[in-house]
């Protein structure tokens, strides 16, 4: 829902009115003047649009529009995963070729170490990006944010930033072609497009209200089929695309994807789901769509179509969604966001229905320690209707798309069992040991307990992603909050997104040397903080709120502070008046823009183990220390970690602690 505006937002400054009409304008920030010349030169012959998984969708839609912009000249694109360039198209020197790098979070290893290797041919590199400060920002010649680069979307499945990443990618296809000789820039056929561009996110807002009827395509057609393929054709092949992948994450389906011409090939035996993106489609390539559909359709297939509003060659389809008008080149935009709507609510629906089973499971828990005797009777009563309702799904096929027969067959006869439809003397036959009304409701528990887990699909939790690798965003960044001292941090108003990774990483690591957070005091940081910068007291509470701050008499940032603000890093010290305090820098685009104070009690001492893993977390003090006694020891004892003092541990210089050993 937050896409149009994601859009909107990308092409904000970018997509510009003027006299002549609607103009491209981007800043020297995405295209360097060295990049320019090199354009107009006609040095650059070649152009290649990377990316992994969603963003290597996106890119594909990027190099359409650069094949669109410059037509007539010499410049040869190709779109192409980052690990398919780096592993077989580097073909020596490269200093006439551009790459256009996508990544949602400027993190992804793949893309990244492919433009590595490409810069280290000469090649010049192109970012489109979300995340400002990124690694791949500090590779790049040139940077376009999609939004205005701190619309992170740090989830799976991400969807306002693949919208955003076409948005920025056509902006910088007509952006380019300007530069490059011989490509068709006229103004008069590049007005409908930006238009069109520009009037986008209005609708895909008219799409996202047609929500409702999207569900209800997904509730009547996903239960019952267990295969499914996307299909598209032209542009719309990066919606089947992007489509699929979707699907794929919210639903845990296999989905094949094809060109919709080559399914009729392929596997219609198998009686699929498909999704058809034909949004935009005109004349006889509409007409051999519609062909297909009816294809589709007289294999017992389920064709769902997503077609352009008053479209009516289509009436072979299951369903028609329809989507606004709009340039044929933009449309399969709207159908990617019908797709990215229409998996929601799919992974909605077959979740929903495992809602009587989840009932079923929440009456045994009723039933831990029976105690009346005739209470299998009364539980055979209570259970009846949620066995009913899953007997009904059965008959319907609600259940055959996504519950193993195996799951449904074991289900439905221990149901029998528990509402007494069955005989007990047959419970050994079945399942291999001696029935009773203890051994039924836990096997049904069981059961039930499977056949969940088959049909749940948490849509915000989504499992076996490789993904947490592979951008960097990782969970154990989220596991470095579940902690006291950091929980202890964010609640004194610090804001998570202020926090570094490194200083997650710290305070975790000083954790266990802090007994106690017994006041803060937040500061804003106002300046360079290399130059001459002051701080500020916004908030005060615990302890601190008696205290009086230097900072409130003279505000200039210097000492400690002014060190932490500087190295960006958290710090354990000692203040002028004797009080033990923990600083914390809040981080924003590399630049700290606050500190918090915190006031603490350290604990009373650590055994040598956890003053070892202290050490080791925070400011590389273990190394540190070992370093300097090694230096006159044969050994460093471990051991004697325990002696030391906690206040001395964390903040003593290192030579004075290392006069202990």
């Amino acid at each position: 829902t937050e896409s149009p505006e994601s859009f909107r937002k990308t092409l904000r400054g970018r997509l510009r009115e003027t006299d002549g009409g609607l103009e491209v304008q981007l800043t020297a920030e995405a295209l360097s003047p060295p990049l320019v010349e090199e354009l107009r030169r006609g040095q650059i012959q070649r152009v290649f649009v990377i990316g992994q998984g969603t963003a290597a969708v996106a890119g594909e839609a990027v190099a359409r529009a650069l094949v669109l912009t410059l037509t007539g000249s010499d410049v040869a694109v190709q779109a192409i995963t980052a690990t398919e360039l780096s592993g077989f198209h580097i073909d020596g020197p490269m200093d006439d070729t551009l790459v256009v790098a996508i990544s949602q979070s400027g993190t992804t290893t793949d893309t990244n170490r492919t433009v590595d290797i490409v810069r280290g041919r000469g090649a010049r590199v192109v970012s489109i990006v979300n995340r400002r400060g990124s690694d791949l920002v500090d590779k790049s010649d040139g940077v376009l944010y999609t939004s205005d680069g701190r619309d992170v979307e740090m989830s799976v499945a991400s969807t306002k930033a693949f919208y955003a990443q076409i948005a920025a990618g056509f902006l910088l296809a007509v952006a380019i072609a300007e530069h490059v000789p011989g490509a068709s820039s006229d103004n008069a056929d590049q007005q409908p497009l930006l238009a069109a561009l520009r009037n986008l996110p209005d609708a895909m807002t008219s799409v996202l209200e047609r929500r409702k009827e999207i569900g209800v395509a997904a509730q009547r057609h996903v239960l019952s089929r267990r295969y499914w393929a996307m299909v598209g054709n032209g542009p719309n092949t990066v919606a089947a695309r992007e489509v699929r992948i979707k699907l794929s994450e919210l639903c845990y389906k296999s989905i094949a994807c094809d060109i919709t011409e080559d399914k009729k090939h392929i596997d219609l035996s198998s009686e699929p789901l498909i999704f058809v993106c034909a949004a935009g489609l005109q004349g006889s390539n509409a007409d051999d769509v519609a062909k297909e559909v009816a294809i589709f359709r007289a294999h017992q297939a389920a064709p769902i179509v997503v077609a352009t509003e008053g479209e009516n060659r289509f009436k072979a389809a299951l369903e028609v969604i329809s989507v606004p008008e709009t340039h044929p080149e933009l449309a399969f935009v709207l159908s990617t966001m019908v797709g990215h709507l229409f998996g929601y609510e799919a992974a909605l629906s077959i979740d929903g229905s495992a809602r009587p089973l989840r009932q079923a499971r929440g009456l045994i828990e009723g039933y831990v320690n029976p105690i009346e005797p005739d209470w299998f009777d009364r539980f055979g009563q209570e259970v009846e209707p949620y066995a009913q309702q899953f007997f009904d799904g059965l008959r319907t096929h609600q259940f055959d798309g996504h519950l193993e027969a195996s799951t449904a067959v074991k289900l439905a006869s221990l149901f029998r069992f528990a509402t007494a439809q069955s005989r007990f003397e047959a419970y050994q036959v079945e399942f291999g040991k001696v029935g009773t009304p203890g051994v039924i409701v836990d096997d049904l528990a069981i059961a039930l307990t499977e056949a969940i887990e088959e049909l749940t699909r948490p849509i915000d939790a989504i499992k076996h992603q490789a993904k947490t690798v592979t951008v960097g965003i990782s969970r154990s960044d989220e596991n470095l909050l579940q902690n006291d001292l950091a929980r202890a941090v964010l609640a004194t108003g610090c804001p998570r997104d202020r926090l570094t990774y490194a200083t997650l990483r710290t305070l975790a690591a000083v954790d266990p040397a802090i007994a106690e957070v017994t006041g803060h005091t937040r500061y804003r940081v106002e300046g360079d903080v290399t130059g001459q910068a002051t701080i500020h007291v916004i908030d005060k509470a615990g302890i601190a709120a008696g205290l009086v701050s230097r900072a409130e008499r003279d505000p200039v940032l210097r000492g400690t502070k002014h060190r932490v603000a500087v190295e960006r890093s958290a710090i354990v010290t000692v203040g002028s008046d004797g009080r033990v305090v923990l600083i914390v820098p809040e981080v924003k685009d590399r630049e700290t823009t606050g500190l918090t104070l915190c006031h603490v009690k350290l604990a009373s001492a650590l055994d040598a183990p956890m003053a070892r893993s202290v050490l080791q977390g925070y400011r590389n003090r273990y190394r540190q220390l070992v370093d300097v006694v090694t230096e006159r020891e044969p050994t460093f004892r471990d051991d004697l970690l325990a002696d030391v003092p906690v206040v001395e541990l964390l903040t003593a210089p290192i030579s004075d602690v290392a006069a202990r050993w």
